[in-house]
């Protein structure tokens, strides 16, 4: 059931998860409508930090209802949201909602449909409630900790993929726009691409985590996005059944903003090998360009 109880005996939390997720759940349903009414009409178009970092006024809308709604039911809970937070916010014990209004807004303003919603509930800082909704595909992806994790009220599970020579990885190359980033993502791309069944980018970290939960892809890994990016898809893969990690191979932590997930845990082991293979080529050849320019000297 996409709505009710789930009946989790090992779940001890101080708060109604239940009653949080069937709140929020009609909430995100009804701030859809929005999303798929500016899918549809002209938009009025911003960038923030970089160029290609857009904002619309439907981001605001959406995430305005959202908190605005939430508040209503819940006064005392706090938010992180991509609109309206500094991103340097900090994550606390109390019961915290962290929303993306729309994850893959470069792909809405192109009338791309692979954008969504994305809202996730932290409660002492451990992921309760992960939604991922794209009302342009009508894909709803749901997840309660303990619960497992649903497409459309269908219980969904990860592959059972184990080895990176059979898999299909999602990676976020799209970052690599951004000057101080670029030599990772690009080494760590082909690093995948030359290793793996192949390589795809989506334009949305909520979605491509969720298609690692559904079974469509068997690993994604990004760094340098935001909680709010992930936090949802992070709980949905968990509860599907996958691997999350952060990018280092230790423990995931919402706010550490390195993300790596994975069908199998043989899976997320070589992935994690791969990346320390990919970062320490990039600093062996920084250093081997280093010691030529001062040999030069």
């Amino acid at each position: 059931m996409e709505d009710g109880t789930c009946n989790n005996q090992h779940n001890i939390c101080p708060i109604d998860v239940d009653f949080c997720f069937n709140a929020i759940l009609q909430i995100v349903l009804q701030a859809g409508k929005i999303v798929t009414e500016g899918f549809l009409s002209t938009k009025n178009i911003e960038t923030k930090t970089y160029d290609w970092d857009l904002v619309t006024e439907y981001d605001k809308r959406v995430e305005k209802i959202i908190i605005e709604q939430i508040s209503e039911l819940f006064p005392s809970h706090k938010f992180i949201g991509e609109e309206t937070t500094e991103k340097d916010a900090k994550l606390t014990n109390e019961p915290t909602w962290l929303i993306d209004p729309i994850d893959g807004t470069t792909n809405f303003v192109h009338s791309n449909p692979h954008s969504c919603i994305s809202v996730a509930l932290s409660v002492n800082q451990i992921l309760q409630i992960g939604i991922v909704y794209n009302p342009m595909l009508n894909q709803l992806f749901t997840a309660r900790k303990g619960c497992g994790a649903l497409l459309n009220g269908k219980q969904i599970h990860v592959s059972k993929i184990q080895d990176i020579s059979n898999a299909l990885i999602g990676f976020e190359i799209s970052l690599a726009r951004a000057p101080l980033i670029r030599e990772k993502f690009q080494t760590r791309f082909n690093t995948f691409l030359y290793r793996s069944h192949g390589v795809r980018t989506l334009g949305s970290a909520a979605l491509s985590l969720c298609y690692v939960a559904m079974g469509a892809w068997d690993a994604y890994q990004v760094d340098h996005l935001y909680c709010w990016d992930y936090s949802a898809g992070a709980l949905i893969i968990k509860e599907a059944g996958g691997v999350v990690l952060d990018t280092s191979g230790d423990e995931f932590k919402i706010m550490n903003r390195k993300i790596l997930t994975a069908s199998t845990p043989q899976l997320a082991e070589q992935l994690v090998k791969l990346v320390r293979i990919a970062d320490e080529s990039i600093a062996k050849n920084n250093n081997s360009t280093n010691a030529d320019f001062h040999d030069s000297q």
